[in-house]
């Protein structure tokens, strides 16, 4: 078999195949199962917040109940009931004119935005992203062979002056963006939310220059402030098409999601997702739809909110009183996560090993961008460990940043000295207030 010694399957894999890398989250999971290792890398949900006798039960029923139809293949757009039962989630942020026809349930909201790289996206295409994008998001269209372009963000999420500036160069050299993929409320990972001015202005600019928005909206229903914005998909039914999950509000292990989009789009997608699974799972789906039809599910997102509230505020007291002078990072309004931002010249990914060495783990920021920016960054989630691990969490980060603090002025003290000025890892990174 030709090939070369150590993938002897080399030369017959797809061109697309060489865009596939692992992600930095994925690549931090062996570390951070080990137990004494704070992890605040992964955002996984806490799902020990919900009544699990309680859902136990539910699902012991719903198969005695309705087992032949539970485990029977389904339809490729997913159960009608289930359906219906997502208008009223979407009604919450806002969304009231729409169909259940217009709704389409995958395997997580990770797969609907696969789908949706499949039917728009071809080699070379451009996509817009904010500055830094969600690592999955950016996997996908690397995958598709898409060139990502960055919108930088700032605390008010992503700056629709940039944007203007990006549509407008694009249009200047004859090109079009096919998308602009945003997570506007408690951004992964900038923790940031959109403002109402800002969601406006975007769509007027989608509007002037033919661009479709994919608003991808996880967290938007846990907020700790205020009650949620009205979507995107709320103010443009057309220009906008809409990636929902129940991974963060119920069971991550479920994998429903969906997506909501015109008609045109919703038939490709239909097409598109029986070509790759036939059908979202049966049994997923019904323990969804009777979660939503017997359990106090809105009472429950309550809960998780609080539980998110409460380890919020532990990460950001932690930070306040423990990181050195010069280290910033976001204030989230709900969601899971904090960014980071490191002193001038510290490089999160080359600083990583030694953290794991002091027990704790974050995500390089780097991950986050498809275009090696990131080096001063990283990311927090405070969504799983309890507030005290948090703490002892943040401690540890803060010890090993001292330390790389401490090395580094030796470094350039002895550079100095001997007629240089300039280390490795000074050159800025992207910022984000």
């Amino acid at each position: 078999m030709r090939g070369n010694t150590l993938d002897p399957f080399a030369d017959r894999y797809a061109q697309r195949t060489h865009g596939m890398t692992a992600s930095e989250i994925r690549a931090l999971f062996a570390v951070v199962s080990r137990p004494e290792v704070v992890s605040l890398a992964g955002g996984m949900p806490a799902v020990t917040a919900l009544p699990l006798d309680s859902v136990g039960a539910m699902i012991g029923e719903l198969v005695s109940r309705l087992g032949a139809q539970a485990l029977q293949y389904g339809s490729g757009q997913g159960d009608p009931l289930l359906r219906e039962q997502i208008l009223q989630v979407m009604a919450l942020e806002g969304i009231h004119d729409v169909s259940a026809d217009e709704v389409v349930v995958t395997v997580g909201s990770q797969q609907g935005l696969d789908l949706l790289a499949r039917i728009f996206l071809d080699p070379g295409d451009v996509v817009l992203a904010e500055s830094p994008s969600y690592v999955g998001a950016l996997g996908t269209f690397q995958a598709a062979q898409a060139q990502v372009v960055h919108i930088p963000m700032d605390a008010a999420g992503l700056i629709p002056d940039a944007l203007a500036t990006a549509l407008s160069e694009l249009a200047a050299r004859g090109r079009r963006a096919k998308f602009l993929y945003t997570v506007p409320n408690f951004h992964n990972p900038a923790g940031v939310t959109l403002s109402e001015e800002r969601r406006e202005q975007v769509l007027a600019l989608a509007e002037a220059y033919d661009l479709l928005v994919i608003e991808d909206n996880p967290y938007g229903l846990l907020g700790f402030e205020n009650e949620p914005l009205p979507a995107l998909r709320a103010r443009s039914a057309e220009r906008v098409i809409y990636l929902g999950s129940f991974s963060k509000t119920f069971a991550p292990g479920l994998r429903v999601g969906w997506v909501c989009a015109p008609h045109a789009v919703r038939d490709k997608l239909v097409l598109a997702s029986e070509a790759q699974v036939l059908c979202p799972p049966a049994l997923s789906q019904l323990v969804v739809r009777e979660y939503l039809s017997s359990q106090p599910w809105f009472e429950q997102v309550k809960v998780f909110r609080e539980v998110y509230r409460e380890r919020r505020d532990a990460t950001l007291d932690a930070l306040s009183a423990l990181m050195p002078p010069d280290v910033r990072w976001t204030r989230p309004a709900g969601g899971f996560y904090v960014w980071v931002t490191l002193p001038e010249g510290l490089d999160a990914k080359a600083m990583q090993p030694r953290a794991v060495h002091a027990r704790v783990a974050y995500v390089p920021g780097i991950g986050f961008y498809a275009d090696g920016q990131g080096v001063r960054h990283l990311r927090l989630s405070y969504c799983f460990p309890d507030p005290d691990r948090i703490r002892e969490g943040v401690r540890r980060l803060s010890g090993v940043i001292e330390k790389e603090l401490e090395l580094r002025a030796t470094f350039l003290g002895a550079r100095t000295r001997g007629g240089q000025s300039r280390g490795p890892g000074d050159s800025p990174g992207a910022d984000l207030p």
